[in-house]
């Protein structure tokens, strides 16, 4: 029987066995290893801190997370035009991953913010408006899926 992701070893977890998937996969696979050309043993501690802060923003590791995330994307984009069909499957890939290890509200949750998160890198990427908005709250230390306090 599946538990559900309590904590930050769950998430840990899920990040390798992403990665396990996406490396090799004929559609996006590419852009993690020949455009972004990642390093796994540096890469795995940050997207894990990444989805700490998402998901246990409370924890020591969540509250640890700096990165720049969209900034990164747009990097990327600009090397390789990210589109909507590679953010799908980014989502698919990672909700299997999701749905193989583990069931209850916060594999829910992460499935759901996964879901949000491409969308919101998708339309920033291709919104020239959005794109310098994310990048601004970046560079005041504001990740771009943390809800706009000045609203």
């Amino acid at each position: 029987m599946k538990h559900d992701i309590v904590n930050a070893a769950d998430i840990d977890a899920l990040v390798t066995a992403f990665y396990q998937k996406v490396l090799p996969d004929p559609i996006i696979g590419f852009i993690f290893t020949d455009i972004a050309g990642i390093d796994l043993a540096q890469h795995l501690p940050k997207i894990a801190g990444f989805w700490h802060k998402i998901l246990l923003p409370q924890s020591p590791e969540g509250q640890a997370y700096k990165g720049r995330t969209f900034e990164i994307h747009q990097h990327l984009h600009q090397h390789c035009q990210l589109n909507e069909h590679h953010f799908q499957r980014w989502v698919l890939l990672f909700t299997r991953t999701v749905d193989e290890l583990y069931a209850g509200p916060l594999a829910d949750l992460t499935k759901q913010r996964a879901a949000a998160i491409a969308e919101s890198m998708h339309k920033g990427l291709h919104n020239k408006a959005a794109t310098q908005h994310m990048l601004q709250r970046e560079q005041t230390g504001v990740q771009f899926f943390e809800p706009d306090q000045s609203a």
